[in-house]
């Protein structure tokens, strides 16, 4: 069994939700933290869903500033994570562990 600690996606995020991460054929993968940046002079939002459940709606991140949400979340072969923002001075960042 191969575990193997790597960027799951690193960007900017589009307008309009926007699959950020597939889960290879056979693996699972573990998502450990996601960092959400907003380099603009204005306060952005942002929203994360996992395999189609919200685990973040329209959360404000302030101007030139960043959001950190630290978890654990188990996502099997062919689950997504899809992401979306109010601009794309936002930009995501998503580590986690993929075992095959």
């Amino acid at each position: 069994m191969a575990t193997i600690s790597k960027a799951l996606y690193r960007g900017a995020a589009a307008t309009s939700s926007t699959t950020l991460y597939t889960v290879p054929s056979a693996t699972t993968t573990v998502i450990t933290e996601i960092v959400v940046t907003n380099t603009a002079a204005s306060a952005g939002t942002f929203s994360i869903t996992l395999d189609g459940v919200s685990i973040a709606t329209t959360v404000a991140v302030p101007a030139n500033d960043s959001t950190v949400i630290s978890l654990k979340q188990v996502l099997a072969t062919t689950k997504i994570i899809a992401g979306s923002a109010s601009a794309t001075t936002v930009n995501f960042h998503i580590s986690g562990v993929e075992i095959s």
